[in-house]
């Protein structure tokens, strides 16, 4: 019996099913980027625990805080693609957000 060929499956097929499960997450060329309303103190807490995950990433996200909005930007402008890395950060902030809205 002979083992079956595996398609290679990554690129746009991966990063297509990942963003239709992350809502709110945009493609700008090589970045997922995201916008985020929170207040001072929840912006606070969400930059730490993005950093913690991004560390254990080695991933440096851009995070800024403009008129009451956290903006979210992964990956390299001068990168190839989107990582694995950087979607997989995309899916803990969102559960990281959540978190910190729940919380008062």
């Amino acid at each position: 019996m002979r083992a079956r060929k595996r398609r290679d499956n990554s690129g746009s097929d991966y990063l297509s099913d990942a963003l239709a499960l992350l809502g709110g997450w945009t493609r700008d060329g090589v970045q997922l980027r995201r916008d985020l309303a929170c207040d001072d103190s929840q912006h606070a807490a969400l930059t730490e625990r993005i950093k913690v995950a991004a560390d254990t990433l080695a991933i440096r996200p851009v995070i800024r805080r403009v008129d009451g909005h956290t903006q979210i930007c992964l990956g390299d402008r001068d990168g190839e693609a989107i990582t694995h890395g950087e979607v997989t950060l995309a899916a803990r902030i969102e559960d990281f957000y959540r978190t910190v809205l729940d919380h008062p």
